[in-house]
């Protein structure tokens, strides 16, 4: 357990020094296309040739620097601080209290007890599928959050696995992974949703000049708004894939171990397993980032060739060599 949490810190910080350097280097590339599509000169044929100039490329790369690293760092922190409240927004989930229902609290507080940690949040999200998954980074946003479906289709022993898993992801800091994960992948999708936006103006407003120096300008801008959105796109597909990379697929069986352990009967989680993979998922949200963080990632999401593509890079192994492997406990 030790050794997971020892990787999972490690794998934090090199997100957070890799995706600003994802970033600035973007940026870069982005202004030499704009520099090597404004900068050209006319050969001895009256060919126009275009010439990157690298000089005055890497001086507005270098007064762009400090304003890319303070706007990733204000989204960070506010990110950082308010990623439960986001949550909770996205998937509709509210706190739980032990008068509401103390079967839950039981159970919590004894595995805590058990493994000595400090107990978490509970919340809960209406909704009749079966779905249950831990988040926060510190001690005072460490949550567990479950769904009423859950809560009335699995008994006490199933349950207590299911809970003992999620405590066993925060135990091993799986969560921290998680969420500085999916608040890098909302800054891109942030990004990426403003191009959009441009693309839309450009192609509704910016195209009615008449004057040919004009449409060519109209033209050229064109060009730079489509290679910014197509840079953006590739930028969040990489960093997309490179945070599949490093949130491991053994973290999900690390957390069914350490679970497994922590209640004491492997074959009750594996039970429970069976049971949510039935029907896995949030019926509301339809948030990959956020899926991450479930038990079992519900393949709906991804149809056709994705479903492919997601299978190679997915953040969760097979269901059943899960349960299989708890079995043979």
């Amino acid at each position: 357990m030790y050794t997971q949490i020892r990787r999972n810190n490690m794998l934090s910080v090199l997100l957070l020094l890799m995706f600003p350097l994802i970033i600035l280097g973007t940026i870069w590339i982005f202004l030499a296309l704009v520099n090597y599509l404004g900068t050209y000169y006319y050969d001895a044929h009256g060919n126009m040739v275009n010439q990157l100039d690298v000089e005055v490329v890497n001086g507005y790369f270098l007064s762009t620097i400090p304003w890319v690293i303070l706007g990733v760092g204000v989204w960070f922190l506010i990110a950082y601080f308010a990623n439960t409240s986001m949550i909770q927004q996205a998937t509709g989930a509210h706190s739980l209290s032990r008068r509401e229902n103390p079967r839950v609290y039981n159970i919590v507080e004894n595995l805590c007890m058990t493994c000595g940690m400090d107990m978490p949040k509970i919340n809960v999200i209406d909704d009749h599928q079966l779905n249950a998954f831990a988040s926060g980074i510190s001690k005072s946003s460490y949550t567990v959050t479950v769904t009423t479906g859950l809560l009335q289709f699995l008994n006490d022993d199933e349950l207590a696995g299911v809970l003992a898993h999620e405590l066993t992801h925060i135990r091993n800091r799986d969560t921290r992974l998680l969420i500085t994960s999916i608040i890098f992948v909302g800054i891109i999708s942030a990004v990426m949703s403003m191009v959009v936006r441009m693309m839309y103006h450009a192609m509704w407003f910016g195209g009615g000049s008449r004057r040919d120096d004009e449409g060519k300008g109209n033209g050229v801008s064109m060009i730079v708004i489509l290679l910014v959105g197509f840079l953006c796109s590739a930028v969040a597909y990489f960093f997309t894939l490179l945070t599949r990379f490093a949130i491991s697929r053994k973290r999900e069986f690390m957390a069914d171990a350490g679970g497994a352990e922590l209640c004491g009967n492997p074959r009750a989680l594996a039970s429970a397993l069976r049971k949510i993979s039935g029907d896995p998922g949030l019926g509301h949200v339809d948030r990959e980032d956020i899926a991450q963080l479930y038990i079992i990632h519900p393949q709906a999401f991804s149809e056709g060739v994705m479903s492919f593509v997601n299978s190679l890079f997915s953040t969760h192994p097979s269901t059943q060599e899960r349960i299989r492997i708890l079995e043979q406990f």
